[in-house]
C-alpha cells in the first residue's frame, strides 16, 4: 500500500483490483479483528467498504490533488463476518456535479455480509 494508507493499513484493508468506477479490496480477519461475541466488528466491515468506495471513486477522477471524502455512509449488515478474508467489491452508481453515489457488496465464503451505499464528494487537497 502506498504512503497514504493510514488507517486503512492499520486494519489491514488491501485493495485488490480496481477498473472504471470500481474496486475490489480485501481484508483478512483475525482475532484483533473480533468483537466480544467472536463476529467481525462492524467498524470493520463500515472501514472495508469505505475503503473500497472511495477507491472505485478515485477510478473516475484524473489524478492529481482531487480525493474522494466521504459525506454518509450507510451500511445493511447481513450476516455476521467471521475470521477469514472478507472482500468488498464496490462500483460507482450515479455521479454528480457535487455528489456522488456509490455502492458496495462485502462478502465472505460466497455469502453476502453486507450491503452499502455512499456519498461522496471531491475535494481539492
Amino acid at each position: 500500500m502506498g504512503e497514504d494508507a493510514g488507517f486503512r493499513e492499520l486494519v489491514g484493508a488491501e485493495l485488490s483490483s480496481t477498473g472504471e468506477g470500481r474496486a475490489v479490496v480485501e481484508v483478512r480477519a483475525e482475532e484483533r479483528h473480533l468483537n466480544p461475541g467472536g463476529t467481525v466488528h462492524g467498524g470493520v466491515v463500515y472501514t472495508l467498504v469505505d475503503v473500497s468506495m472511495a477507491e472505485a471513486l478515485k477510478t473516475t477522477i484524473p489524478e492529481g490533488d482531487e480525493r474522494p471524502v466521504t459525506i454518509e455512509i450507510k451500511v445493511n449488515y447481513l450476516e455476521p463476518g467471521q475470521a477469514g478474508m472478507l472482500t468488498s467489491a464496490a462500483q460507482v452508481r450515479k455521479g454528480g456535479k457535487r455528489v456522488t453515489i456509490v455502492e458496495a457488496e462485502v462478502a465472505q465464503d460466497g455469502e453476502v455480509v453486507a450491503l452499502a451505499t455512499g456519498t461522496y464528494t471531491i475535494v481539492s487537497g
